[in-house]
């Protein structure tokens, strides 16, 4: 959903991205300057991922578009670092759909539009856990 206030100079595009526990609110800015800032939970890119793996999973995207003329603010809720990395990265390629159509082939060829269905499995009566089960003993 494209939003806009009354401030022209502050349209913004929004995606949504989830993985496992995850979720992140994306928020793409067009800006004036010659490289993206990506600030993540009020901290940066950097403070927030300690992990290069991490940070460079987020602008995944960013890369492959060759773009970097975006300031990028992310809201990210539970999970962990490496969910909330995974959910950041498909929230701003949904971003970017929204920014320009053209980009959705160039995205989705590389995988950046699909959300990993992969979660935490059930746990099943009569185990301890989804798999682990009580010990065994024959006598």
């Amino acid at each position: 959903m494209a939003t806009t206030t009354t401030n022209k100079s502050s349209h913004y595009y929004e995606g949504v991205g989830r993985r496992k526990a995850a979720t992140a609110r994306v928020r793409v800015t067009l800006s004036r300057k010659k490289e993206h800032s990506i600030i993540v939970n009020d901290k940066s890119l950097q403070e927030y991922f300690d992990l290069s793996d991490h940070q460079n999973n987020v602008i995944k995207p960013l890369s492959v578009l060759g773009v970097e003329n975006f300031d990028i603010t992310v809201k990210v809720t539970g999970g962990g670092v490496t969910g909330q990395a995974d959910a950041i990265q498909l929230g701003l390629a949904r971003a970017l759909v929204k920014y320009d159509e053209s980009l959705k082939k160039q995205l989705k060829d590389n995988n950046y539009l699909t959300r990993d269905p992969r979660g935490k499995e059930r746990k099943k009566p009569g185990l301890k856990k989804a798999r682990k089960s009580p010990q065994w003993a024959k006598r």
